[in-house]
């Protein structure tokens, strides 16, 4: 290798380690110890996660919005297209929520924004963890030993924190992913007790499923708290046993 190639490749290879170790140490106890105080606030009526927010469940099904056209002519709301298209532009305001011209039943069922917000919650500290996982498994694989007279006690060691990493990973993605879940749960049924608003089933149903959401975003971070301090346990008692990078 050109010897000004491997002096980058080495400073790269610093690098990786130093961050991964100040994941090792720092991060997962520190997020350990962050999320053990979110958890215990849980039970304070004032915590995002406690069940007085239970009261935010709305149920209710509205008529259809106001047509603007009805007061300013033409319809002014933006459709989207691709010849107006900005990336720059939040999604957000590229998306017409309440154009229901075309809708079959135009009859309104509203988010559960407090829900909404606790998997904002969740996401972001799912987030948080792939990204620490990320450095801390390349550190790890960039130093796996080399494999000499048959002594792979090493790289055994390794691979066993590899698997443990991996499994917090996908932990975290499949936690991640609760809140596209819940809304596609959630828009079955709000479509259901829009067309049949007088079978009180459904309206109970929402009512259930809104419930469940708070109480799974109180266990979800219990999982993560668990995972981070598994990492933390596995990491620190093998950091000796074959790090050689």
């Amino acid at each position: 290798m050109d010897r000004g190639l491997a002096v980058q490749t080495e400073r790269f290879r610093s690098d990786v380690k130093q961050a991964a170790e100040k994941v090792v140490f720092s991060t997962f106890p520190k997020k350990t110890l962050e999320l053990q105080q979110l958890v215990l606030s849980t039970t304070n009526p004032g915590s995002p996660f406690h069940d007085a927010n239970l009261a935010s469940i709305d149920t209710t099904v509205y008529p259809p919005p106001l047509d603007s056209s009805d007061i300013d002519g033409p319809l002014k709301k933006r459709k989207i297209s691709t010849d107006s298209f900005d990336a720059n532009e939040p999604s957000s305001s590229r998306i017409n929520q309440h154009d229901t011209r075309h809708a079959l039943l135009s009859n309104t069922v509203l988010e559960n924004k407090h829900v909404k917000h606790l998997h904002s919650i969740i996401k972001k500290e799912c987030e948080e963890l792939v990204t620490s996982i990320d450095k801390v498994r390349l550190w790890v694989t960039l130093a796996i030993p080399k494999i000499e007279g048959g002594d792979n006690f090493g790289a055994g060691v390794q691979e066993e924190i590899l698997n443990e990493l991996h499994r917090a990973q996908d932990c975290a993605y499949n936690l991640r992913d609760s809140a596209r879940q819940h809304h596609l749960a959630r828009a079955k049924i709000c479509s259901k007790l829009i067309k049949y608003p007088y079978v009180e089933d459904y309206t109970s149903a929402l009512l259930e499923h809104d419930e469940k959401q708070i109480f799974s975003s109180r266990h979800h971070l219990l999982d993560i708290r668990d995972l981070y301090a598994a990492l933390t346990d596995i990491t620190q008692k093998n950091i000796t046993k074959g790090f050689t990078s």
